[in-house]
C-alpha cells in the first residue's frame, strides 16, 4: 500500500464516523453556511503573483513542519502579504489540521480559504461550506471519473471553486469536464514522492484555456514561478517553503515582493 491509499483508507472510516455524529442538518444550519463564497479562480485570474500560501504543520513526507506559529497569525501574514489564497490542511493524522484550522483562518481574513483534504463524499463539501471554505480540491489519483464529476457538481452547487489535482496525462484525460474551475499539477510523484517540474511543464499543453492552471509541490524559488510563466500557470501553492520558517506571514511578504 502507498502513502495515498493508506491515507483515503483511513479517510472512508474517519467520515462514517463523523456522519454518525455531525447530522448534515447541522453543517447546513451553520452561519458560514450562508455565507457568499470569494472566487479564488478569478483572483487568480486577475493576479500579477498568482501566490496561493499554504498552512501545514507536517506531512508524511517531511514530518514536522512547524508547529509553532498559530493558524490565524499565519493567515493573517499571507493576507497582508499579498497572497491570492490561502490552503488549509484538514487532514489531522497525517498533516496535523483540522475542521478548526479553517473556522479560525475564516475569522481571520477575507481572501479565499481553500479546504486542502482527501475528499471522498459530498459529505467533507458541506463541511467545507459550514466551516468557512471558498474552493475545495479534488485528488484526481484518488477519485473515479464518476466521483470527480459528481463531488465537483455538486461542490459547485455549493457556490464552492473547485481545482482538480492530478499527476499525470492519464489522471488529466479522464478528469477534464466542465464542473472544474481549475486545474492543478501536482510535481510530486506521490508513489515516490521525487518532485519534478517537468510534470508541469509537459502537462501544460494538454490542459484547456478555459481552466486556470496551477502548479503545485516543488515551488520554493522565483525561477520555478518564471519557468512556468510561459506555460500558462497563473496559481502557484506554496507550502513548506513558508510555513519551514518561524514567521510564514513574513517570508511570504518578501517572496511576493521579489516576484512583483
Amino acid at each position: 500500500m502507498n502513502i495515498l491509499d493508506k491515507i483515503i483508507a483511513d479517510k472512508h472510516k474517519e467520515v462514517a464516523l463523523k456522519k454518525s455524529i455531525v447530522p448534515v442538518s447541522q453543517l447546513e444550519a451553520t452561519v458560514l453556511f450562508e455565507r457568499e463564497t470569494i472566487s479564488l479562480t478569478n483572483t487568480l485570474r486577475n493576479s500579477n503573483t498568482g501566490i496561493i500560501a499554504e498552512h501545514k504543520r507536517r506531512s508524511p513526507s517531511k514530518a514536522v513542519i512547524n508547529q509553532k506559529v498559530s493558524v490565524q497569525d499565519v493567515a493573517t501574514g499571507y493576507e497582508k502579504a499579498g497572497a491570492c489564497g490561502m490552503s488549509v490542511l484538514t487532514d489531522g493524522k497525517y498533516f496535523g489540521g483540522s475542521l478548526d484550522d479553517l473556522l479560525l483562518a475564516r475569522a481571520a481574513v477575507e481572501m479565499p480559504l481553500l479546504r486542502k483534504e482527501f475528499i471522498i463524499d459530498e459529505y467533507q463539501l458541506l463541511e467545507a461550506k459550514a466551516h468557512g471554505a471558498d474552493v475545495c480540491l479534488l485528488i484526481a489519483a484518488c477519485l473515479t471519473k464518476d466521483e470527480i464529476k459528481s463531488l465537483s457538481t455538486f461542490a459547485k452547487s455549493l457556490g464552492l471553486d473547485v481545482l482538480l489535482e492530478v499527476h499525470n496525462e492519464e489522471e488529466l484525460h479522464r478528469s477534464i469536464m466542465p464542473s472544474l474551475d481549475m486545474l492543478g499539477v501536482n510535481n510530486r510523484n506521490l508513489k515516490t514522492f521525487e518532485v519534478s517540474l517537468e510534470t508541469s511543464k509537459s502537462l501544460s499543453e494538454l490542459i484547456p484555456d478555459n481552466f486556470v492552471k496551477v502548479s503545485e509541490s516543488g515551488i520554493s524559488n522565483m525561477e520555478a514561478i518564471k519557468e512556468l510563466r510561459p506555460y500558462g500557470y497563473s496559481g502557484f501553492l506554496i507550502g513548506e517553503n513558508f510555513m519551514k520558517t518561524d514567521d510564514p506571514g513574513g517570508s511570504a511578504m518578501e517572496f511576493i515582493r521579489k516576484l512583483k
